[in-house]
Parts: structure tokens; sequence; C-alpha cells
């Protein structure tokens, strides 16, 4: 019997709009099984210069509300490559604009751990009017 392939991603997902619903939809596509990695509030203010307008746990919950998500989890506050390496998914999927040092560094880091999910960037939903910074 084979292993369900399991798709992970990771975000924010402050606001959840359209286009967070087409990058669960486009990434579930790519297996079995969709793992949503909601970023922690202090990764959050690090990453993006201010906190999300809502907590962690408000963002897990509205996350977990979706039905495309099998599971959602809370980041790592320390090592974002914890959660990878206890789900060990087939894949990894990007948001068209997701770079920071996670994502600049992360086939490096995957190699240097034994880890060897493969790694793509999914497709834009209509940027121009679904992106949080503009919501």
């Amino acid at each position: 019997m084979s292993h369900p392939s399991i798709i992970m991603v990771f975000g924010t997902f402050d606001v959840l709009h359209p286009g967070h619903i087409d990058f669960f939809v486009q990434a579930k596509e790519l297996g079995d099984r969709l793992v949503v990695v909601v970023a922690r509030d202090s990764n959050v203010t690090k990453i993006k210069g201010r906190p999300p307008r809502h907590t962690e746990d408000e963002r897990l919950r509205d996350v977990k509300a979706i039905a495309l998500v099998d599971e959602a989890v809370l980041g790592s506050e320390t090592d974002p490559y914890t959660v990878i390496e206890t789900y060990r998914p087939a894949t990894i999927a990007l948001g068209y604009d997701q770079s920071h040092a996670f994502v600049d560094h992360l086939q490096k880091e995957l190699t240097r751990r034994n880890l060897h999910p493969r790694v793509i960037r999914l497709a834009a939903y209509h940027p121009d009017k679904y992106k949080s910074s503009k919501l």
C-alpha cells in the first residue's frame, strides 16, 4: 500500500481571500494530503515588520475551517524546517510572491538535512486584486 503524498504550503493567512483559496486548490492538485503551515506571530513580525491583524490561533482556526485543507499546524518559532522533518512532504508548494530568507535558502537547507521534496512555485491568482497587502 502506498503512502499518501503530502503537499505542504506555508503562509501567514492573515485575511483569507480568494487568492489563498486558489493557492490551496493548486497545491491540493499536486498530491493526496494538503498540510498548511501557519506562520507564528513572532515570525510574521520579523518577516513583514509588523504583527499580523489576527493572532496565530485565530489564523490557524480559519485555515482549519477550509474543506480543502487536510491538516493545519503552527510553524516553529525557531526552526522552520522542523515541520518539514516531521511531515516529510513529497512537495512543498510556494506562493508566487513568497520570498524571504526561508524561501531563498530552502533548497540548500533541505539538501543539507537530507530532505528531498520537490519545491514548486504556484501561479498567481489575480494578484492585482487579491493580495493580502492590498486588502
